[in-house]
């Protein structure tokens, strides 16, 4: 039996295992990835992340998406794994370190009846590069990118926040056909590796609201890092004041692009749905 957490950050929902007491017995994460995921035959989320040892932060994070493929970050997860480690006493300290395949993030536990009610996260620097974004384009700073479908041209803004992401502003959000688009999008000839695709439409200089199509998930209620690029990439384009609310499906996040050490800063929930354990066929 493998014990289990499902959490979610603004209903972006993940199953948490924790690696860090117990090691994780499966041949392929891949798969188990898969499995829990699924929303009638698993547990159902957006994916799985699991909660290991780390030779250079306090703790690491692996996080799969529902299809099975490994991402770099997650920033919903990972303000999810802060109130994991904090709530079950794998760590005493309100400000800690996690291990990602987008580098190590600084973590600011935000307390209240001993419990982690919200997390800032120092998501570091934007990157806009497009080799190392990546993205396939003449271009090195990557703003109004024509993404062709069969019907329509879309104009993205490209950004990094440890995992690629495109921006695009639509003038009606909430009829937007997000299904239709999304996967178009995110499987363009320009994304080697694919990417998620924020559709946004700003509603004044301090909130823009957005819908996300997250690789390898399709649509979500939140994402941490696409939350950080749509912000960035208004700011760059001065639409928006440097400390700006992203509204999401699941709600609010605050974000910040600190002018004086060009890191960005989350700020949002983490939330406790329930634990239980599963059985899986390790074949």
């Amino acid at each position: 039996m493998i014990k289990f957490t499902k959490m979610h950050g603004l209903g972006n929902d993940y199953v948490y295992i924790d690696c860090v007491e117990k090691n994780l017995y499966v041949k392929n994460i891949s798969s188990l990835a898969q499995f829990v995921s699924n929303r009638h035959f698993g547990i159902g989320s957006d994916g799985l992340i699991l909660i290991c040892k780390s030779n250079i932060a306090d703790f690491k994070m692996r996080m799969f998406n529902s299809d099975g493929t490994e991402a770099e970050m997650c920033g919903n997860g990972i303000r999810c794994v802060g109130k994991f480690v904090y709530d079950k006493g794998l760590t005493n300290k309100t400000e800690i370190t996690i291990e990602t395949l987008a580098g190590v993030k600084s973590l600011q536990l935000n307390i209240e009846n001993e419990k982690v009610e919200t997390v800032t996260v120092d998501m570091g620097e934007p990157v806009f590069l497009a080799e190392k974004i990546p993205v396939l384009s003449n271009m090195q700073l990557i703003q109004g990118l024509e993404l062709k479908t069969k019907d329509r041209t879309f104009l993205a803004d490209c950004v990094s926040m440890g995992n690629p992401h495109a921006i695009i502003q639509v003038n009606d959000l909430e009829n937007f056909e997000i299904e239709k688009y999304g996967p178009i999008l995110e499987n363009d000839e320009h994304f080697p590796n694919k990417i998620n695709v924020e559709f946004i439409q700003i509603i004044n200089p301090q909130k823009i609201k957005v819908r996300v199509w997250e690789r390898g998930s399709g649509e979500t209620f939140a994402c941490g890092t696409g939350a950080c690029s749509v912000a960035v990439s208004c700011i760059l384009r001065k639409l928006t004041e440097r400390k700006v609310n992203v509204e999401l499906l699941g709600g609010i996040l605050k974000i910040e692009w600190n002018q004086k050490n060009n890191h960005v800063y989350m700020t949002g929930p983490a939330t406790t749905i329930y634990e239980g354990e599963f059985e899986y066929d390790n074949n």
